[in-house]
């Protein structure tokens, strides 16, 4: 995005902003009425108001994403927001979809990371991971499921809507949530018509079900006969698996699949950011040029100045080929074993 454009997207921005300062006030004036005049207003014209700002609310919705730089699927499932050839701090998100505190990071942050990169000041590099696949169910199968259904919307071009859809319905912990159902209607609602979509959603949530009824109680009981206590959790995910492999627990039904990318990135992070202040321990983790950011990164104002600090970065990562996704027609659906 050259200086220009930039310029053009912060003046349409800032002035987005004015509008919507100006319908608030609006808003305050129109609540200073009579008690009289209220009732009237919700009787005679509710259903006039409702609809009215039921489409101001949709009108802005669309807007916002409308505004988005470039969203560039990536090798590893990651996704990159940003046009390309933009010079600008790269901001690292690690989050899983059922982390609480990675909710609140959206809610604070998150639509300031988005303006940051419409305005061409920051490339944002969304990174989903499962910190909690070793957890119980029902905890466990959301993570992974949400995590799985996100990476088939990137298929489409449209994660960082399905990144909002999914945190604003956040199951509260310890409750089932994420069902396919939802899943596939999110992504319906977002505008994903092609009925792979569906398919590769429903095949993922399958590819859930085994990993979390039948793969990881096998490979835990046997690890647990073998190995310590600390030395299972040391490992992690990734590295459980791996022994798993080494004493005949399969995981080939994970051959191909999205569940399989999220496992993948969420020991690369660990791999990545291994110790030191910038270590990862947990989500959500925000990165930027590979410095990891504190409590600042629950407030927007924190994420822009942390921004505004640092100079251009580099993205780690390699866009995935263009005839390799589902639009293409080349994202089988993954293979899974009774």
């Amino acid at each position: 995005m050259g200086k220009a454009a930039r310029e053009a997207s912060r003046e349409r921005l800032k002035r987005e902003r004015e509008q919507a300062k100006k319908r608030a006030a609006r808003n305050r004036m129109l609540g200073v009425g009579g008690a009289a005049l209220a009732v009237v207003l919700i009787v005679v014209g509710g259903g006039y108001f409702f609809f009215t700002q039921q489409r101001a609310q949709e009108q802005a919705f669309a807007q916002r994403y409308e505004d988005l730089p470039a969203q560039t699927l990536q090798e590893d499932g990651s996704v990159v927001l940003g046009d390309k050839g933009t010079e600008a701090p790269v901001v690292e998100v690690y989050a899983d979809f059922q982390c609480p505190a990675c909710k609140q990071f959206e809610d604070a942050s998150g639509p300031t990371l988005q303006q940051l990169a419409a305005e061409g000041e920051a490339v944002v590099h969304y990174r989903p991971v499962s910190i909690f696949a070793q957890a119980q169910s029902p905890i466990s199968d959301n993570s992974l499921r949400g995590a799985a259904a996100a990476r088939a919307a990137a298929d489409y071009g449209k994660f960082v809507q399905y990144n909002d859809r999914l945190f604003e319905n956040q199951p509260a912990e310890g409750s089932k949530g994420f069902s396919t159902a939802d899943l596939k209607q999110w992504g319906t609602d977002l505008g994903i018509d092609d009925p792979d979509f569906a398919k590769r959603v429903e095949a993922e949530s399958t590819v859930v079900d085994t990993f979390t009824g039948e793969y990881l109680p096998e490979l835990t009981r046997k690890a647990q006969n073998r190995l310590s206590g600390d030395e299972i959790q040391k490992m992690g995910v990734g590295g459980l698996m791996e022994w798993g492999d080494e004493h005949g627990v399969d995981n080939s039904f994970l051959q191909d699949t999205y569940v399989k990318e999220v496992l993948d990135a969420t020991s690369a992070v660990k791999d990545r950011y291994s110790s030191g202040a910038n270590a990862f321990n947990g989500t959500p983790s925000v990165y930027v040029n590979g410095d990891k950011m504190g409590d600042a990164a629950f407030s927007g104002d924190g994420v822009r100045e942390a921004v505004k600090q640092a100079g251009p970065g580099e993205v780690s990562t390699e866009p995935l080929a263009a005839d390799a996704g589902a639009s293409a027609g080349a994202s089988p659906e993954p293979e899974v074993s009774p």
